[in-house]
């Protein structure tokens, strides 16, 4: 047999194995990793919205992904999209507001992606950073307990950042190095704020 094409069928046959092991290993560790996200994801929605006892769903017909996609994308905030949300309820079982799942895809080193939570009468709980991939002591830092408490306990109409110094409700300070991090996170925060006024007026939160 010739050398060359002996070597490319050793070549091939190491190939088919490697991928048959890499798919395997893909199956095995799929499901767990999906739970580790999920929990990691409820445990945000609790941190953002400490007062819940439990969440729960809205269904598709009621509010659809069209329906958020189109809410968004009329107020100029295409760069966001809201992957979930989900009723917050008391012990009783009364809808106390919501937590959403968001993602900006302006953020300096890729997608911000953050759990929310909102009151019932609009006020922001505030904000759970879940991936992130910004600049080391930089962008990073939209992640501290600093930046992100500039949003909690807040009820606006949009948050804006400022460079010289917040001086009301609505300004948040920028992250000195890392605008395009702290537009991210506030285009973020406002289209969850956009899509909260949308919920509440189209009657989707009930009593």
């Amino acid at each position: 047999m010739n050398k060359i094409v002996k070597n490319a069928l050793i070549l091939m046959a190491i190939t088919l194995v490697a991928g048959i092991l890499l798919g395997a290993v893909y199956e095995i560790t799929k499901g767990p990793i999906a739970k580790q996200e999920e929990q990691a994801k409820m445990d945000a929605y609790k941190e953002v919205f400490q007062d819940a006892d439990t969440f729960e769903e809205i269904p598709e017909n009621v509010l659809s992904g069209d329906d958020m996609r189109k809410v968004l994308d009329e107020n100029d905030l295409a760069a966001c999209t809201v992957k979930e949300v989900l009723k917050a309820l008391d012990a009783g079982g009364k809808t106390i507001g919501v937590v959403m799942n968001i993602t900006d895809s302006e953020g300096y080193g890729g997608d911000i992606n953050f759990s929310m939570g909102i009151q019932n009468d609009g006020t922001v709980n505030g904000i759970a950073i879940l991936t992130i991939s910004e600049t080391a002591g930089l962008g990073m830092k939209a992640d501290t307990d600093e930046f992100k408490s500039q949003f909690a306990g807040k009820k606006v109409d949009k948050f804006q950042y400022t460079k010289t110094g917040a001086e009301s409700e609505d300004q948040i300070d920028a992250i000195s190095g890392a605008t395009i991090t702290t537009n991210a996170v506030t285009n973020g925060v406002n289209a969850g704020i956009c899509l909260f006024k949308s919920i509440e007026e189209g009657g989707i939160l009930g009593e």
